[in-house]
């Protein structure tokens, strides 16, 4: 950094913290849910009698090796679950009490916007709209993240406890419905991760660089190093 550039706060110390310990703490529930999902595996994409993909083929669990581990998938789900719990909690509540809520809840004209910011993404010649430190896309997809995190917290407690909650399980449509929710949100989670990996890697070491320290480097006219932001 030369004497034209300045560094400018992108990220509160906060916001970094339950990023990065969400991070590994839902890699690890997704593993472990798959040793779950082994035990009994009925999901597929298919028509009728015709599967066009199953949850997965017997080369995954060959690869894998995920095969007879119910018992540790069960008590490392259960563990990461109330961490998930814990820090989901706690990072809504500092978002709704710092304030920070205002820059993350998507506004009337995100999704105009974030259609935009997609065809831009898409190397389509389109303008992109004012970014601020979330760009519409994000406000959208960060918001849904969250929104999933309580359903996913809602079914996996339907599916632990079905007698105990049975008022939730009858809520969610039942025990089979509350398991296949599961499931898609979790297969939801996977889609994010690599997106959003991939939109990280896009965005250049500079975008990554602020979500470790929170700060971006800034020119002396106002201008980032990252402008767009994964």
């Amino acid at each position: 950094m030369d004497e034209t550039q300045i560094l400018e706060e992108k990220h509160k110390l906060a916001t970094r913290w339950f990023h990065w310990i969400n991070f590994p703490i839902l890699t690890l529930m997704i593993a472990s849910g798959m040793l779950i999902y082994w035990a009994y595996d009925p999901y597929r994409i298919g028509i009728g009698s015709i599967t066009l993909f199953h949850f997965f083929p017997d080369w995954f669990y060959d690869l894998t090796k995920i095969d007879h581990k119910l018992s540790l998938g069960m008590a490392i789900h259960f563990t990461m679950a109330w961490i998930f719990t814990i820090n989901g909690i706690a990072y809504v509540l500092y978002t709704a009490v710092s304030g920070e809520w205002r820059e993350l809840v998507p506004e009337k004209k995100s999704f105009r916007e974030a259609a935009l910011v997609a065809m831009h993404d898409m190397g389509l010649k389109v303008a992109l709209p004012p970014q601020g430190r979330y760009n519409a896309a994000q406000r959208i997809t960060y918001s849904l993240i969250v929104f999933m995190g309580g359903l996913s917290l809602l079914t996996g407690l339907a599916i632990y406890k079905p007698a105990q909650l049975n008022w939730l399980v009858a809520a969610l449509g039942g025990y089979e419905w509350a398991r296949w929710e599961h499931f898609w949100l979790t297969m939801s989670y996977v889609g994010f991760f690599g997106i959003h990996i991939a939109q990280v890697i896009r965005a250049g070491w500079a975008n990554f660089r602020s979500m470790v320290c929170g700060y971006d480097v800034v020119a002396a006219g106002g201008t980032k190093e990252s402008e767009h932001g994964a």
